[in-house]
């Protein structure tokens, strides 16, 4: 047990408000990109789109953000966390206030992919700011669970708030007009905030060569990939399942689930993030990653064998036991190398996260249309495949702790000069 230094109460408090705002980033970028579905239900219709065309609002984002993981998850390492947020949120503000100029889909397009190049520069550096704050890797856990269970709300209310806007008349572009109003808010406070001191941010030569010499290390590699494939079962059920469960029929139950499974996922997907910082702290990580990932297995394999029957009540209820994976396992990677470094793998991991999110949907597509004439439930065996081989990650974690020995480092080497 390492046992962090004293803080003075004013750089406590401090501290306290620079995971608000955190929080808060988190909360407004989910806002935005978890109401794409409603989004492109809108725009699709309003602006004469095919479904292709249409899809662009989802992966512009993803693409944009993977690109940013990848080449500026750096920056934040280089030139601090503070400034690094400053600039992502700036850019992510002005254009999100440029949504109101026009009504092309060209012009939205252009802006969805600079939201996602913003996002990727503030969201790095917010992950590596997680470190800065944590005082030890179990507290760094805790902490992403509860940062993450904040962007499960931001994912309940931006769908919501489109639904809110267009039922008053109004454009679904004034969830981003909020967006750039909730940015000058951030900007503001962080300018007048105290932020925490990185630790060896000298050490590190910060570019995009290091964040790529990062793949040959194995506990990034092995990380990211599982990120990658937790990220295409949770994709596969808010993108997919609305189709996979058209036409269904059963008891008013089973038709209450359907029509609200996607909003039932995402309530219990953010209820569990509350829960699993709240667990975490009790019991050790990885028999808990072993449980829930097996557990997903099987409300995937019993949906995909049984189809909509089963799918129905298990797809949605697999949120609950998804939400502790995504934030646990990007904790423990990042949380593996030395927090001048926390930017890099940050970057690297979110790359790995928003290619599975925007290609895994796509694979889903393909082999339901080349195998099943159209048929999801096609798709969805793919899906089952991917959750297959995290249920195994899981059981190889458990059994073999390959991470163990890093994290033990990282609690002597980097946690013990925490901020408590």
């Amino acid at each position: 047990m390492t046992s962090s230094p004293v803080v003075p109460t004013e750089m406590r408090v401090s501290y306290r408000l620079v995971s608000a705002l955190t929080y808060a980033m988190f909360f407004m970028f989910a806002m935005t990109t978890d109401a794409v579905g409603e989004i492109i239900k809108i725009a699709r219709v309003d602006m004469s789109l095919s479904n292709t065309k249409a899809s662009a609002f989802h992966w512009a984002t993803m693409i944009a953000i993977a690109a940013s993981g990848i080449g500026l998850g750096f920056v934040a390492d280089r030139f601090g966390r503070k400034r690094t947020i400053i600039g992502g949120l700036a850019l992510y503000g002005l254009a999100s206030a440029l949504f109101m100029t026009g009504h092309a889909f060209q012009l939205y397009l252009s802006l969805l992919f600079v939201t996602g190049l913003a996002i990727g520069v503030f969201k790095t550096s917010a992950l590596a700011l997680v470190g800065d704050l944590a005082n030890s890797t179990g507290n760094h856990t805790s902490r992403m669970n509860a940062v993450e269970g904040v962007f499960g709300v931001g994912a309940i209310v931006g769908p919501l708030l489109v639904v809110w806007l267009t039922g008053q008349g109004l454009s679904w572009t004034w969830l981003y007009l909020i967006a750039a109003g909730l940015c000058a808010g951030m900007i503001l406070v962080t300018l007048l905030t105290d932020y925490p001191p990185m630790s060896g941010e000298t050490e590190t030569p910060a570019s995009v060569g290091h964040t790529l010499s990062l793949l040959g290390n194995p506990h990034a590699l092995g990380f990211s990939l599982a990120i990658a494939l937790y990220v295409a079962c949770e994709v596969a059920i808010f993108v997919w399942l609305p189709t996979f469960l058209e036409g269904f029929d059963g008891t008013e139950l089973a038709m209450l689930f359907a029509a609200y499974a996607v909003m039932i996922f995402f309530v219990l997907r953010a209820v569990g993030r509350f829960l699993g910082a709240f667990v975490l702290r009790y019991i050790d990580w990885k028999p808990v990653m072993m449980v829930f990932t097996a557990i997903i297995f099987a409300c995937f394999l019993t949906s995909a064998l049984l189809g909509k029957t089963a799918a129905v009540f298990l797809l949605p209820l697999s949120g609950l036991f998804m939400s502790m994976i995504y934030p646990t396992l990007n904790s423990k990677g990042i949380s593996c190398f030395p927090k001048s470094d926390h930017g890099a793998i940050a970057g690297l991991i979110l790359f790995f996260t928003a290619v599975s999110a925007a290609f895994a949907p796509l694979m889903m597509a393909v082999v339901s249309d080349t195998f099943g004439q159209g048929d999801m439930r096609i798709g969805f065996l793919l899906a089952t495949g991917f959750a297959g081989l995290l249920c195994l990650m899981g059981i190889v974690n458990w059994m073999a702790n390959p991470a163990g020995s890093a994290l033990a480092a990282a609690d002597q080497s980097e946690y013990a000069k925490g901020t408590g």
